[in-house]
């Protein structure tokens, strides 16, 4: 079969996405180091947060409608300008010397409901410039590259702030918008209408297509556990290492482990094809059970860092699998509504965990919610092997005939 990357259309998509997430991979913390800095506040850093995350979480379900109802190339170009708008406006801000909070609270939220529009288009995007049989090389490439920025992104933000400062940051992800923008605007995507209907109408169509699956929507309940274990790990596990566990330099080794395990997850992904895609992926997924554990056991350092990196190479595996899974069951006519979903239950699921895991930690110790957490997301993944659906999924590749509804 020929590379994705042969293929004019993906080729120029790739290079666009790979750009913009580097850029958005460098945001987070140029902007907590911003805003504090700023501040003095953490409350200050909570609101601009809350203001990026709410209106995505709101309007994601209206994303996936759009998503559908239109070319996801349209849709992806529009918010990628929008995006390049308020990264520019938010940097502008911090490069002047005085900024204001409120105004960079609002365009983070303007940016962030641009968000809620260009997520669920990156699965109509692939689909639509990639044929059938590479769609498991495109998924896993792009999953490489999110992997990777996830390692560089860090670096290049320290750098900016350090030398140039926070604002440069938001510059760059800005034309990373822009560059991304230009190189939509140049290419074709494959687009299947949606007959006209109410924006109800189009809503239900969604769910009824999640509903309509179980080993979808099982699979997304087990995500959106391993999204909330991962919140509470984020929250509980800086300190706990800072204090317990071997200090700062351990806690850095421990993310960039994991960001190795992903970037190795996401490589394997593209060559291994088992005949059960979604049952291996979920059982992965179940890894990282083992990190939480041990943590709140008292491991060893080693072996809790070396856990999380096996776990997350089992994170970087599902997600080309998954999409590929996603994108050769569901209805072209109805993918970013599918997805949209998917964002939904996996974001949403991230407050809780950030709200839980203090509340618990104060109450009963660090070692509570970890372990809590770590049962959760086990069983939880691990349940899935019991839906007739998740055990009946075929690769593509192995399907006698090619569907457009259930998997056979």
């Amino acid at each position: 079969m020929p590379h994705p990357l042969r293929t004019r259309s993906f080729r120029l998509l790739f290079i666009g996405r790979s750009l913009s997430m580097l850029g958005d991979a460098a945001i987070p913390a140029a902007l907590t180091l911003a805003v504090y800095l700023a501040t003095g506040s953490t409350g200050a850093l909570a609101l601009v947060l809350g203001c990026a995350m709410v209106p995505k979480l709101l309007l994601l379900p209206l994303g996936g409608v759009i998503g559908d109802r239109f070319n996801a190339r349209t849709v992806a170009l529009t918010t990628d300008l929008v995006r390049c708008v308020t990264q520019l406006f938010v940097g502008a801000q911090l490069l002047s010397g005085t900024p204001a909070l409120w105004q960079i609270a609002v365009a983070e939220a303007l940016g962030g409901a641009a968000g809620a529009f260009a997520m669920p288009t990156v699965s109509p995007l692939i689909r639509g410039t990639v044929a059938e049989s590479g769609l498991l090389r495109a998924n896993s490439l792009m999953a490489v590259v999110s992997s990777a920025t996830r390692i560089g992104g860090p670096a290049v933000a320290g750098a900016l702030v350090l030398t140039a400062g926070p604002g440069w940051a938001f510059v760059l992800d800005g034309a990373s918008f822009a560059v991304s923008a230009a190189l939509l605007s140049a290419i074709d995507v494959r687009h299947v209408p949606v007959p006209r209907s109410t924006l109800l109408s189009d809503l239900k169509e969604g769910w009824a297509e999640v509903r309509g699956r179980d080993w979808y929507w099982t699979s997304l309940i087990a995500h959106a556990v391993w999204n909330g274990a991962a919140a509470v790990l984020m929250t509980v596990g800086p300190a706990l290492f800072l204090h317990d566990l071997g200090g700062r330099g351990a806690w850095l080794a421990f993310l960039q482990t994991g960001a190795v395990g992903l970037l190795l997850g996401s490589l394997l992904a593209g060559r291994a094809r088992p005949r059960r895609p979604i049952l291996v992926a979920n059982m992965g997924l179940a890894l990282y059970a083992l990190p939480l554990c041990l943590l709140a056991a008292h491991a060893p350092v080693a072996v809790a860092i070396g856990a999380y990196g096996v776990s997350q190479a089992g994170l970087g595996y599902l997600s080309p699998v998954w999409e590929t899974a996603v994108q050769s069951a569901v209805p072209p006519h109805a993918l970013a509504r599918v997805t949209s979903y998917d964002w939904l239950l996996s974001l949403g699921a991230m407050p809780l965990g950030y709200a839980l895991a203090p509340l618990a930690t104060s109450a009963w110790g660090a070692e509570v919610p970890l372990a809590a957490a770590g049962v959760a997301v086990g069983a939880a993944c691990l349940a899935t092997a019991a839906v007739p659906g998740v055990r009946r999924f075929r690769a593509p590749a192995d399907k006698v005939t090619r569907t457009t509804g259930a998997p056979a």
